[in-house]
């Protein structure tokens, strides 16, 4: 058996935050990234983190307009914790800030809770 979608989740600043996630473009336009997404935003409500976050490109379609259809929205750069600016540096180091790139959040708790 082979994998047709993965994604990688950490704990970054005390949120979850999904460093990567990736589909098999044969399985591509199925809903199975957004079905990860939704999976780790419940293992990480369960343990008690208020936030999801990931980095992106800002102007692919698949990438931030994507994740702001799924509830996702741009970190402002004076909002952005140690965590997530240390990982911005290393993308930056790594080349990718070739295309210009973001942070975003998604609010896992409602007031409610």
């Amino acid at each position: 058996m082979r994998s047709i979608a993965y994604l990688l989740l950490h704990v970054i600043d005390s949120s979850a935050h999904i460093e990567q996630v990736s589909v098999h473009p044969s399985h591509a336009g199925r809903g199975k990234g957004h079905q990860l997404i939704e999976a780790a935003a419940d293992w990480a409500k369960q343990q008690g983190h208020a936030m999801l976050t990931l980095t992106t490109f800002a102007n692919v379609p698949w990438k931030a307009p994507y994740y702001a259809r799924l509830g996702f929205e741009i970190i402002p750069s004076d909002k952005i914790t140690p965590g997530l600016r240390e990982i911005r540096q290393h993308e930056a180091s790594a080349g990718l800030d070739a295309w210009p790139r973001v942070v975003m959040r998604r609010t896992l708790r409602n007031q409610l809770n």
